[in-house]
């Protein structure tokens, strides 16, 4: 705590940031300290993934909407991913970009511990579809005859709700907890918004139960997502190889690329993210803020453009679009 209030004290921040208090109405967040010079030019590439996300997402909803040949699993996951994705990146952008362009830090408490909840449920929502979309295609290519009877609209709704209630039941201590430590010294997050153990760090109490809670859950949860991720990878590696013919292989794995391809693009930056935060002290303090945005921004707008380029049934329905339009 010491550190964080002797590195910020040129923002001559008022008294009442650094005099003692149990129940803050608001904390300040930094934006990306030691880069507030170049807050305005870090916005726009933000700014442009932000847009792209959206713009990709609610075209990848719109298309699965008005495609009839659409309605089917892979795409239901598809579009519950997509607005995952939408509620992720908007819970963080409006208010980082409000720090770059306005200066205006300020968040309520309350505010905080709602942005902090809904960042990490949809986070574990997320992780938790590429399970159920993993599962998809090992059922699509392991057991086609009976793919029809197995992944039914029902079981597919069950599954979307498991992923929810996973997700917000899992995370709903981090918030519950969060409250119920008395804050000190400062209300200054050293953040572009509100990051869980950022938060907790301010508390004047032993928060080594927050700090175990996030970390078991992290590390078996998330473990556990990425082992079955894997073997149902492996089983349907496996069943592309043994298929008779080349073209049928290269079109069987340009489906499940497209999956790795999203996959890939959520867990190594999340991994990374996480690594450097716990065992990356000699790494700049704008350098961790800088990949814990990435991790929340770029797969959003990765996702759609993977699927709009991989997967020929949306490519080409959008293509009709289009081309119609154009007409």
């Amino acid at each position: 705590m010491q550190k964080i209030s002797v590195c910020f004290l040129p923002y001559s921040m008022p008294d009442s940031n650094t005099t003692d208090f149990t129940n803050p109405s608001t904390f300040l967040l930094l934006g990306i300290p030691g880069l507030e010079a170049a807050h305005v030019w870090i916005s726009i590439p933000f700014c442009a993934m932000y847009a792209i996300a959206v713009l990709g997402n609610f075209t990848i909803l719109f298309i699965v909407k008005i495609e009839p040949s659409l309605h089917g699993p892979m795409y239901y996951f598809l579009c519950m991913l997509a607005v995952t994705d939408l509620v992720l990146s908007t819970s963080i952008l409006p208010k980082t970009l409000s720090i770059f362009w306005f200066n205006s830090g300020e968040i309520d408490f309350n505010a905080c511990l709602t942005q902090l909840y809904f960042i990490y449920c949809f986070s574990w929502m997320e992780s938790g579809i590429f399970v159920a979309m993993a599962f998809d295609r090992y059922v699509a290519i392991c057991n086609p005859l009976r793919y029809s009877t197995i992944l039914t609209n029902p079981v597919v709704a069950k599954i979307g709700l498991a992923v929810v209630l996973r997700g917000g039941m899992l995370i709903l201590p981090y918030p519950l907890l969060a409250r119920q430590w008395p804050y000190c010294k400062t209300n200054i997050i050293p953040h572009s918004y509100c990051e869980h153990i950022a938060v907790v760090k301010l508390a004047c109490a032993d928060i080594r139960i927050s700090s175990y809670y996030s970390l078991s859950v992290a590390f078996f949860f998330f473990g556990l997502d990425v082992f079955f991720i894997i073997m149902s990878y492996i089983q349907t590696l496996r069943a592309i190889l043994s298929l008779p013919t080349k073209d049928a292989r290269l079109k069987t794995f340009g489906t499940c690329g497209s999956h790795l391809c999203v996959i890939l693009a959520f867990y190594i930056p999340t991994l990374f993210s996480a690594l450097m935060h716990r065992f990356g002290h000699n790494v700049p303090l704008h350098l961790h803020i800088l990949i814990a945005n990435m991790y929340l921004l770029v797969p959003p707008m990765l996702n759609p453009i993977i699927y709009g380029v991989r997967t020929k049934q949306i490519r080409d329905r959008l293509l009709r679009l289009i081309t119609h339009k154009g007409a």
